[in-house]
């Protein structure tokens, strides 16, 4: 999945990271992979603090670049890139949070925006889930069920106090 998120930030860093003249040249590739490593790691994180619902509510609907920057999850992920593209590549603080925020966002929209686009396969919500958990078995459809209280899609789970245990495999 990273890798698939790397080139998803590669797509889409034009004018924040590749055309940015404050990202010396030498760092630009690493800029690239600080975005979508930090992505990646707040989600898992999000998901193994027991945020689950939080980060699966995000991922159910289409979700607009500007509705995403008051998200929790996305403003913590901003607040993480800005801070070490701040101290990595010696920039201002505010010209550090300025690129990751318009960044981010966008990124977060794209991922959101394929793991609901049946047509495309790039980003599977179950996959990701599996991966950011390191349970393979999840079963994404009683997660979802039990986050959304659809007792339809919804099985073994339980109310939400015990799906991070199903979740992780407790």
């Amino acid at each position: 999945m990273l890798d698939q998120l790397t080139k998803l930030v590669e797509q889409l860093a034009g004018d924040a990271i590749v055309k940015n003249g404050a990202i010396p040249d030498q760092f630009k590739n690493e800029a690239i992979q600080e975005v979508s490593g930090s992505i990646f790691n707040s989600l898992k994180g999000q998901v193994s603090q027991g945020n689950i619902p939080q980060v699966v509510s995000m991922f159910q609907g289409g979700a607009s670049t500007s509705s995403l920057t008051s998200n929790p999850i996305v403003k913590q992920i901003i607040s993480s890139v800005a801070g070490t593209f701040a101290s990595k590549f010696g920039m201002q603080s505010a010209q550090a949070q300025s690129i990751v925020s318009s960044l981010v966002p966008t990124v977060m929209s794209q991922l959101i925006s394929k793991t609901n686009d049946e047509k495309d396969n790039s980003f599977d919500l179950t996959d990701m889930m599996k991966s950011m958990s390191g349970n393979s078995s999840l079963d994404l459809g009683s997660l979802m069920g039990s986050v959304t209280g659809d007792s339809s899609t919804s099985n073994s789970l339980g109310d939400l106090g015990g799906l991070a245990g199903k979740l992780f495999g407790k």
